[in-house]
């Protein structure tokens, strides 16, 4: 080899140690860029769909105010406690309230600081925070018991939604496409980055889900083009180790963002079944 090309291939070498050492630096330090989408505009209530719901403020135990929804049903069966996914805000999540409405839940959704109208900024503490804070209105100010609660989280919302259920085990739990952890959808989109070292948000279901002592679901699709599939099947294996309270799992279709919603009567039955399964009437 040549002096010249030694010199070219020793330039070229350093150029990709330095792109790499930058990215690792730039995912570390702004992290929270990565993973919190937050939207500021609310797009719609849930007066579109002709549905009663009272607009809430919540006020956390660090002081934090987060909006909330409050959509009763007249005849519920169960309250379903909503923590979404990482982007947006309650105001896209219409669809969902509405098949839960349907399902006879009433339900309340809450929006994480730094999302819609809540003040503060996201951060993984945080989330966890807001998402106690709900419960606990539902239990002090609702007086909702215990095993009338369904926690439901979707995405993001399904780690802060199993943070919950191990602190405050709920009548079920339902976990739809979500992960086992940060550093584990680190190394899916950045196979060539130490995400495990990198990783200063966890949220780790995995270290969670085997000790949840609530009946749970877990509901993923196949096309799932954001969360591999293969995510949430390791946590229902995970989960299965906790024998006392049965653990189902729901295969669906569609995208990570449409699934729930292309997959129609499989989804929405799947739903029923768990709900009155678990639900003291």
């Amino acid at each position: 080899m040549s002096s010249i090309l030694k010199r070219v291939l020793h330039s070229f070498i350093f150029i990709l140690v330095i792109i790499w050492v930058l990215l690792s630096l730039t995912i570390y330090f702004y992290q929270s860029k990565f993973i919190y989408y937050p939207d500021e505009n609310i797009a719609a209530t849930p007066e579109l769909l002709s549905l009663e719901y009272k607009e809430l403020t919540l006020s956390t135990i660090d002081n934090i105010a987060i909006n909330a929804w409050w959509i009763p049903h007249p005849e519920a069966r169960a309250t379903l406690l909503f923590l979404h996914g990482n982007a947006g805000n309650i105001s896209h999540r219409l669809d969902s309230i509405n098949i839960f409405h349907q399902l006879s839940l009433s339900v309340l959704i809450i929006d994480y600081r730094g999302y819609g109208k809540s003040n503060g900024e996201p951060s993984e503490q945080g989330t966890y925070l807001d998402a106690e804070t709900a419960w606990n209105y539902l239990n002090s100010h609702k007086d909702i018991k215990t095993d009338n609660i369904v926690i439901f989280g979707r995405s993001l919302g399904g780690a802060v939604a199993t943070w919950l259920a191990e602190k405050h085990p709920p009548a079920g739990l339902i976990i739809e496409s979500s992960f086992t952890s940060i550093a584990d959808m680190g190394k899916y989109y950045y196979p060539y980055l130490p995400t495990t070292l990198l990783s200063r948000l966890k949220y780790s279901s995995m270290d969670r889900v085997s000790k949840i002592k609530s009946p749970t679901l877990f509901i993923h699709s196949k096309g799932d083009e954001i969360i591999p599939y293969k995510y949430s099947e390791k946590l229902f294996t995970e989960a299965l180790k906790e024998t006392t309270t049965p653990k189902f799992f729901l295969e669906t279709t569609g995208s990570h963002n449409e699934g729930f919603l292309l997959s129609g009567e499989k989804y929405t039955a799947g739903l029923d079944r768990f709900i009155t399964d678990i639900v003291k009437q």
